[in-house]
């Protein structure tokens, strides 16, 4: 079974009531949900998390980077500033898959800058939920 990080970033866990007609009516554990249920018909462990603290998030990817594990990352707000988590993505030597809900290009000028995207291998945006099993799907084919 090939085991695959999904992480999460700040204000995800306030997904169903936040920005609903932006982010959709799904909370993030439904998400969740989904992710496993994908994982456990593709042969998947799906270890999925979600922090609001950018120090944590930077302690799982060098967890993923240790342990060569693919991710699945969705990292929110910090997309677009965070060059710690950018440089701490950047250790990871396992296919990483930037995914977000929305599209950000389609949102205000200072989301339309990702500095993860340069270090990902690839991203998907836009597609809501099914962002994340997109992105699963893609680890399968790599």
């Amino acid at each position: 079974m090939r085991k695959v990080m999904v992480l999460n970033g700040p204000n995800l866990d306030k997904l169903g009531t936040r920005e609903p007609d932006v982010y959709g009516a799904l909370t993030l554990s439904d998400i969740e949900q989904l992710c496993h249920e994908f994982g456990a018909a593709n042969d998947m462990e799906i270890d999925f998390r979600q922090s609001n603290d950018e120090s944590v998030l930077i302690g799982w990817l060098h967890e993923a980077a240790e342990n060569k594990t693919p991710l699945v990352f969705n990292p929110a707000a910090f997309t677009h500033y965070s060059v710690a988590i950018r440089d701490a993505a950047a250790m990871c030597s396992a296919p990483i898959i930037e995914v977000h809900l929305s599209n950000p290009i389609k949102r205000e000028e200072f989301r339309h800058t990702s500095l993860i995207s340069g270090i990902a291998h690839g991203t998907i945006s836009g597609f809501g939920a099914n962002s994340y099993l997109l992105a699963l799907r893609a680890l399968l084919n790599l």
